[in-house]
């Protein structure tokens, strides 16, 4: 096959304003993931790392990390002196932007166990890297992409959970997904930020779309929120505690 991939590109068109994606077999006998960009095709594994590659033995830059991080406690009895250099936190970063690539797809796709899978991962890298980069600017660079990711694995185990016919868990899920942004909102010192956020209007709209599809025993769902409102209060939990108060009021109650 020669290096020109003009015919490949003629048979599948780019179309503006879409994700173009679609699952092909590759030469391996395994599926394949191919994002269609207007200069031309993405392709991702749909398992492991999205290059196919396993750097430093491992799954992933994030997975050796992990690893390292675990040994580190293990020989030293706690996580004190650990910490991830400027390199690595920039390779953590560049390795991130490829499973955010395969998960947008994989939405597209409707694969939402791999959306979930994916985004808990790149939360993970977050999460690493706010409490172990060297510098305060890789501990802080990746947090605004918090809401989005916690966004899009919300949005995922919801619409898994529909598509099992799941619709209380799936408002579960929105609700969880919420609280989250309304702690990062909190923890950044942005009070406002969470009203405003798209974040939170897509999954807020997306819970509004649920609300009439519950069982008619709505009684029984009216009780079951009052008596967790009763517990996020007596725990002090005031950010559930204000979700389900919405919630209340979307059920008319």
């Amino acid at each position: 096959m020669g290096a020109d991939l003009s015919k490949l590109l003629q048979d599948w068109p780019y179309e503006p304003g879409q994700i173009n994606v679609r699952v092909i077999q590759g030469d391996d006998g395994e599926a394949k993931i191919q994002l269609r960009l207007d200069l031309g095709i993405m392709q991702m594994e749909v398992d492991g790392r999205p290059d196919g590659q396993r750097p430093r033995g491992s799954e992933s830059l994030l997975d050796h990390h992990e690893a390292m991080l675990d040994e580190h406690e293990a020989e030293n009895g706690s996580a004190q002196g650990f910490v991830l250099s400027e390199d690595d936190c920039r390779e953590l970063r560049e390795e991130a932007v490829q499973y955010y690539h395969r998960y947008v797809c994989l939405m597209v796709l409707e694969d939402y166990e791999g959306v979930v899978r994916d985004t808990s991962r790149n939360l993970r890298v977050l999460d690493l890297c706010a409490k172990y980069a060297e510098t305060e600017a890789d501990r802080s660079i990746l947090e605004q992409f918090r809401p989005y990711i916690t966004m899009m694995r919300a949005k995922a185990l919801a619409s898994q959970a529909i598509k099992d016919g799941e619709t209380k868990a799936a408002l579960l899920a929105i609700e969880e997904g919420l609280e989250a942004l309304r702690q990062y909102s909190t923890e950044t010192g942005q009070p406002d930020w969470f009203e405003n956020a798209p974040e939170v209007q897509m999954l807020r709209g997306m819970r509004s779309e649920l609300v009439p599809k519950l069982p008619t025993s709505a009684p029984t769902q009216s009780g079951e929120l009052k008596r967790r409102l009763q517990q996020a209060i007596a725990s002090e939990n005031y950010e559930l505690a204000a979700i389900l108060r919405d919630e209340l009021r979307l059920i008319g109650d």
